[in-house]
């Protein structure tokens, strides 16, 4: 199975990125090859799931703090802190880690499913424009598609007409997210809102499908997700967003280098933690393995 690099897309494409400062162009090869190394020891990874998720995590963390403290805030220019929501650099990290943990710890069930993982537009409504009185090609559906920021998928076709020798079909292609997860830096209210709403189109589409908001820093309080169509909402350092008092500090280079202590000292206290990607991975895990009927009884309930 081939595994979306899209961290690693941003990265090559910011050192073709004719805005990037020439004293930055040496740190960001010299985090190319952190990249690569990175990549190959989470695809190397073999052993039982506990094992496989310890280990990807400490290589999450040693990596996504090289790219945040060295490469961005440490940065002597300005340039990849202020355009880092731009350049998505940080972000991406964890879209391209999820599918190669997900990937080490369901291999075997995965390699032999049509299975897709990572990131992908997906179907999320469908509808038909057309009416009585003016016949429109394969009754002129329309699907309406939503990237997600990861998702484990299937491919659809489908192929739609009035007439049952399908003349004047229309053919679409899609894929289906049976788990989507939304991937967020740090959630707000209005990132929130925005998830409860695609989650309830993607449900109303897929009522088997689950959906994970996923964020490293909660920058909200804490809202009830059993009232929206979420099915959970894990917070991957299990920490709050540093205040925005703290952050108008970091508006310019110098106040970065001034405050870099405080903030790396921020980060190490606040690691990636092993058992919310294991919280993700029971998820998965509920997904690609039916519950056998004697583990039903044996609960007594399902």
């Amino acid at each position: 199975m081939i595994i979306p690099s899209s961290h690693g897309d941003k990265l090559k494409a910011l050192l073709t990125n004719g805005k990037l400062p020439e004293s930055n162009k040496k740190r960001v090869c010299e985090t190319i090859e952190k990249y690569n190394l990175w990549r190959d020891s989470l695809i190397q990874l073999k052993g039982d799931s506990n094992f496989i998720v310890s280990k990807s995590v400490d290589l999450l963390n040693t990596y996504k703090n090289f790219i945040e403290i060295d490469l961005i805030f440490g940065s002597k220019e300005d340039f990849l802190y202020r355009q880092k929501g731009q350049l998505k650099l940080d972000n991406t990290v964890i879209e391209e880690f999820l599918p190669l943990l997900v990937y080490n710890v369901f291999k075997e069930k995965i390699e032999e499913s049509n299975i897709l993982l990572g990131p992908t537009s997906c179907i999320s409504g469908i509808r038909f424009d057309s009416s009585l009185s003016m016949e429109t090609t394969g009754g002129g559906v329309i699907l309406k598609q939503k990237a997600q920021d990861f998702a484990i998928s299937r491919p659809l076709y489908l192929k739609s007409s009035h007439y049952n020798s399908f003349e004047k079909s229309i053919v679409r292609e899609t894929n289906i997210a049976y788990l989507a997860c939304e991937c967020k830096t740090n959630l707000d209210k209005t990132m929130f809102q925005e998830a409860s709403a695609t989650a309830l189109d993607l449900k109303s589409t897929v009522p088997t499908a689950k959906y994970i908001l996923l964020c490293e820093w909660l920058d909200m309080p804490p809202i009830n997700s059993s009232t929206t169509a979420i099915d959970e909402i894990i917070i991957l350092r299990k920490a709050k967003r540093i205040g925005s008092g703290e952050r108008q500090n970091y508006s310019s280079a110098i106040e970065r280098i001034s405050k870099l202590k405080s903030y790396r000292d921020f980060i190490y206290s606040h690691p990636f933690a092993y058992d919310t990607f294991l919280r993700l991975i029971e998820h998965v895990n509920d997904l690609i393995y039916d519950v056998e009927e004697n583990e039903i009884l044996k609960k007594g309930y399902f």
